[in-house]
């Protein structure tokens, strides 16, 4: 990997894959992160052991990464205030705002970088993030290793090669953390109906879809199979499976993800246009 890695933000993601950097190995000196405030600065170096600045430009001077964690609505400001430097330095750029596209980026730090566009998800500041990946075809073979190691400290790493594909990303990785957390809070509502604690509820359904999606990562069956496993005829679970079937769970969770990826286009416009 790269030896010099500078995170543009210092937020909950850059943090967690900061220490997801670390945890593999990456040494603290060769990572940077900005932010205006030394306030939020401050709880990075002493967690991490990592360098920091307030200004971006004498950060990004000598980096061979430059990792953009800022939110999408001040980005233009902060590549506009970095484009000099960045146009001498050329660093391989990743972004992790959502719903900017790699050409936007790519113009507003100057043109003719090597970009990837990275949709990440919130599970990453636990390590079982999922990240959908694509690069620009400035990005060399060896920059694209490394964006892969980067990413993979915080979890699996899936390359698209179309950028339109990073909004299905977005709605089966990106958003989806929050549809699980859904299912949690409509089991736990339910079981209380049916006369559990609350919190006895809470505990079953989610160590039930951490034992799921563990059995589902394991096996080489896929997951139709392994829901016809648990199934025994004129048994409880296909009862309820049959239930869900006949309220078409399918089509409403299909509708969501369009719906969710159908925003993300829509975002991607609106934030181009600024």
């Amino acid at each position: 990997m790269a030896t010099k890695i500078t995170f543009i933000g210092a937020g909950n993601m850059a943090s967690a894959i900061i220490g997801g950097l670390i945890d593999s190995g990456i040494a603290p000196d060769s990572i940077t992160a900005t932010s205006p405030s030394e306030d939020m600065l401050r709880p990075v170096s002493q967690r991490f052991g990592v360098s920091t600045e307030t200004d971006n430009n004498t950060a990004i001077r000598n980096a061979d990464v430059v990792v953009l964690a800022v939110k999408p609505q001040i980005m233009r400001d902060v590549c506009l205030a970095m484009q000099d430097t960045a146009l001498q330095q050329r660093p391989l750029i990743i972004s992790i705002a959502a719903g900017l596209d790699a050409e936007t980026i790519n113009q507003w730090l100057g043109g003719d970088h090597a970009v990837v566009r990275c949709m990440p998800n919130t599970p990453s500041l636990v390590g079982y993030g999922a990240s959908g990946l694509f690069a620009n075809q400035a990005v060399t073979s060896a920059q694209r290793d490394t964006a892969t190691q980067l990413m993979e400290a915080v979890g699996i790493v899936e390359w698209v090669e179309d950028e339109a594909l990073i909004e299905a990303v977005t709605a089966v990785s990106g958003s989806a953390p929050a549809y699980f957390f859904l299912m949690f809070e409509a089991m736990e509502e339910a079981a209380v109906k049916l006369g559990l604690p609350a919190d006895t509820a809470r505990r079953l359904a989610i160590q039930t879809a951490l034992g799921a999606a563990t059995m589902a990562q394991r096996s080489d069956a896929t997951p139709a199979t392994l829901k016809q496993n648990v199934m025994s005829p004129g048994g409880t679970t296909e009862r309820a499976i049959q239930h869900m079937e006949d309220a078409e769970l399918r089509k409403t969770i299909a509708d969501a993800m369009q719906a969710c990826a159908d925003r993300a286009q829509a975002m991607s416009r609106e934030l181009s246009a600024d």
